[in-house]
């Protein structure tokens, strides 16, 4: 029922540290509180990281900031995740994602290397996607140098992120390349169609709204209704060929449509599909990832995923 929420335990305090952000209304505001939500529930980062903080070009020669997890006792090439963070487009950086982005280093036993794409409304689609694409591209061309195996990519992403790293994916497949190993979606949003119907019965839980994510895709795309595939990859007529897909939502969330719905065509295409809902969990609920039980089943099962499709 729309506005009833049984959430589990463990959101509480990503839920109390929302609750306490005063209320924005600029975009300067929003990304304040949003910075301030995270660091409340962000954890130490442990020792025994290289963490690198530099640019990588994207296809046109303009620089992505990016940082970089390397875990100590990685091999001379080892596998490599392509971390691209949520934010509803507008908000969100490797700061705000930095647990996230050491969480896949240490426990996917792989190098992270986390995304700083340009935000929305102040960028519009495709500029975003271009930033995220372009880095893959580098990484996969300049792997050696990078001390990264080029057939052990993968790329994964939340929320903003997911729809980002789905789009990759899809462009990868058209354009012969990077070769992508495996792609993780966690409660992604996939289409700026709301009709589906956890936009309504999950239309105001904690975290993510229906009317924010209307919002957000306001601010992302330069036109509505999309029929641009790399900008909603929900809308692509063909999804066969594309890298073993690791699909996560929450079930509390308006997005569980997006991801579910997308996971089931991708089946339908012939592609081998993971997909896990997690149980009474809300939006943003990666942030949570060490903070019981059930938290850390989900963020193990998807490690665990991508260390099989390393085969590490």
């Amino acid at each position: 029922m729309p506005g009833r929420y049984d959430t589990h335990p463990e959101m509480q305090p990503l839920i109390d540290a929302r609750a306490v952000q005063a209320p924005a209304t600029t975009l300067a505001e929003m990304r304040a509180v949003f910075d301030a939500a995270a660091a409340a529930v962000k954890p130490p980062r442990p020792e025994g990281l290289d963490v690198q903080d530099t640019t990588m070009p994207r296809l046109d020669g303009q620089p992505v900031p990016v940082r970089i997890y390397r875990p100590k006792g990685l091999p001379q090439r080892a596998p490599c995740v392509v971390y691209i963070h949520g934010g509803g487009f507008m908000k969100g950086s490797p700061e705000t994602s930095d647990s996230t982005g050491w969480g896949l280093a240490v426990d996917a036993r792989a190098v992270c290397v986390s995304v700083d794409y340009r935000l929305a409304p102040e960028n519009k689609h495709p500029e975003l996607f271009d930033d995220c694409y372009g880095v893959v591209a580098h990484i996969a061309a300049n792997a050696a140098s990078l001390g990264i195996d080029a057939s052990r990519i993968a790329v994964a992403g939340d929320s903003a992120g997911g729809c980002l790293t789905a789009a990759v994916c899809l462009a990868a497949r058209d354009r012969g390349g990077p070769n992508i190993a495996a792609q993780v979606l966690i409660y992604p949003c996939l289409t700026d169609d709301l009709s589906a119907p956890s936009f309504s019965y999950n239309a105001t839980p904690p975290g993510l709204t229906t009317a924010s994510m209307k919002q957000y895709w306001d601010w992302y795309l330069t036109e509505q209704p999309s029929k641009d595939p790399y900008a909603t990859p929900a809308c692509a007529t063909d999804l066969s060929r594309l890298p073993p897909t690791y699909v996560v939502t929450a079930e509390y969330d308006p997005l569980y449509n997006d991801g579910f719905d997308y996971a089931q065509r991708l089946k339908a295409a012939g592609v081998p599909v993971t997909y896990r809902c997690a149980a009474r969990f809300i939006h943003g609920f990666l942030r949570l990832r060490d903070g019981g039980p059930a938290g850390r089943a989900e963020f193990a099962a998807l490690t665990g995923f991508l260390r099989q499709r390393f085969g590490s």
